[in-house]
């Protein structure tokens, strides 16, 4: 078996790291200790620091002189924060990639049908990757390479994760909302981007 590079490698930790803050293993406040993720995945501090360091620039952790790295305290309002500013990249992405998704939406179906089978099941893991791989799509469809990294710096599978989990209790399905998006750009709709705009916003968590 080939072993995985460090970048590989850093994402499983990080995605280790957010499942346990999402499941209250470490709770706000809560220490999260290096070494200690380190020895239980078998792994050296490396990727688990460059880990952390994702999550602290997401602000879902945070550290201090002498008290080490901790689990912030978030709130409905502090994950809201960023999907106006999501919602404008989206708009924007949309906006360049009508006419090439109007030609072809194959990638976007897969997704929401991907989505269909997720609803039924209640499976929340899998609603999370598909939505987030439906947006990133439209993103990449967009053909601007500093969009798409702008959009990814953002930490959307992050956000929708703690979303869903934390903030939407009550079962949602996610299907039908994105078929309406494809819908909008097969028929060439000109206000696509406002409607991908006002999709993101009402997907914000709700306190």
């Amino acid at each position: 078996m080939t072993p995985p590079v460090v970048h590989s490698l850093r994402e499983q930790i990080r995605e280790h790291i957010l499942e346990g803050i999402v499941s209250g293993r470490w709770q706000p406040g809560e220490r999260i200790v290096e070494r200690r993720i380190a020895v239980e995945l078998e792994v050296s501090q490396t990727p688990v620091r460059e880990a952390l360091r994702e999550l602290e620039s997401l602000q879902l952790i945070e550290s201090a002189p002498n008290k080490g790295v901790r689990v912030r305290n978030l709130t409905a309002d502090d994950l809201k924060e960023s999907y106006p500013v999501r919602a404008g990249l989206e708009q924007v992405a949309a906006e360049l990639a009508a006419g090439r998704l109007a030609e072809d939406t194959a990638a976007l179906e897969r997704e929401v049908a991907a989505l269909r089978e997720a609803d039924l099941a209640g499976d929340g893991e899998a609603q999370v990757r598909h939505t987030v791989a439906f947006h990133r799509e439209i993103v990449r469809a967009a053909g601007n390479a500093v969009l798409l990294h702008t959009w990814e710096s953002l930490g959307i599978e992050v956000w929708t994760t703690l979303s869903i989990r934390w903030f939407s209790p009550e079962p949602r399905a996610h299907a039908q909302d994105h078929q309406e998006i494809v819908d909008a750009f097969r028929r060439r709709d000109p206000k696509i981007g406002t409607l991908l705009k006002s999709h993101v916003l009402s997907c914000a968590p709700r306190v």
